[in-house]
Parts: structure tokens; C-alpha cells; sequence
């Protein structure tokens, strides 16, 4: 499967190219709020720790979506329309982990699933905001 969506690049189906970056880059914004965090937390209170760890993910994610997932320069347009995909997601992660919790799905894997349909929805919302005029 990731070889099909390597060679989707390498023969310029853009829009699923377009994905397997939004899932590298996803990755890359994870693994920078973790580390923030795991940095901070040594020195300061968790909370504030995972708080500034989410706003230098959300930054550098803001950054790399624009450049390196749908190859636009950053603007406040953009910057808005992510911010507001961001603040679409969360709300969705909630409704549908609910949903999940209601309809039996098991704790560990709810939030799988509500992260599957989210991931497709936030993808979904960031092309349209990151469309070519």
C-alpha cells in the first residue's frame, strides 16, 4: 500500500501525493509536540509543558502544510483556514469519541477509529483551504 502511494508521487497523481505528505507531515507535527513536551516537562508544570508543545507543533505543522504538502507560500488566508480546520477537528474528535463511547466501541479502540475519520475529514477541509486559485 505505501508502495502504491510512493509511486503515485513518482507519476504525479497529485492529489493522493498530496496525502502521503499530509500523513508525513502529521507525523513530523506529533513528534515535534512530544518532544516539546518531553523537553519541557523536566523543567516546567505538565500542563503548560503540553500547551506549548501543541502551539510549536501547530506552528511548524502551519508551516510544512503550506510548503511541503500542498506547495503554497503561508499567508493569513491559509493560516486562518487551518486554524479553523484545526478547531473543526477537535470538535469532530469529541462528537465522534462520543458516539463511539455510546455505541459500545471499546475504549482503546474508539479512538482509532475517530482518528481514521477524522484524519480524512481534516484532509479533506486543508485541500479546499490550500486550493490553487
Amino acid at each position: 500500500m505505501l508502495k502504491d502511494k510512493i509511486n503515485a508521487v513518482k507519476n504525479g497523481d497529485e492529489g493522493k501525493a498530496q496525502f502521503v505528505r499530509f500523513i508525513l507531515n502529521g507525523c513530523l507535527a506529533a513528534g515535534i509536540h512530544y518532544g516539546v513536551y518531553f523537553l519541557l516537562q523536566l523543567f516546567l508544570e505538565v500542563n503548560l509543558s503540553y500547551a506549548i508543545g501543541y502551539m510549536v507543533s501547530f506552528l511548524v505543522n502551519f508551516y510544512f502544510t503550506c510548503h511541503f504538502t500542498f506547495r503554497t507560500q503561508p499567508s493569513w488566508q491559509h493560516f486562518i483556514g487551518f486554524s479553523g480546520s484545526h478547531g473543526v477537528n477537535f470538535l469532530l474528535h469529541i462528537v465522534l469519541f462520543w458516539c463511539c463511547m455510546q455505541l459500545g466501541v471499546h475504549r482503546l479502540v474508539a479512538p482509532v477509529i475517530v482518528m481514521g475519520i477524522a484524519m480524512l475529514v481534516q484532509f479533506t477541509i486543508l485541500r479546499f483551504v490550500f486550493k490553487k486559485h
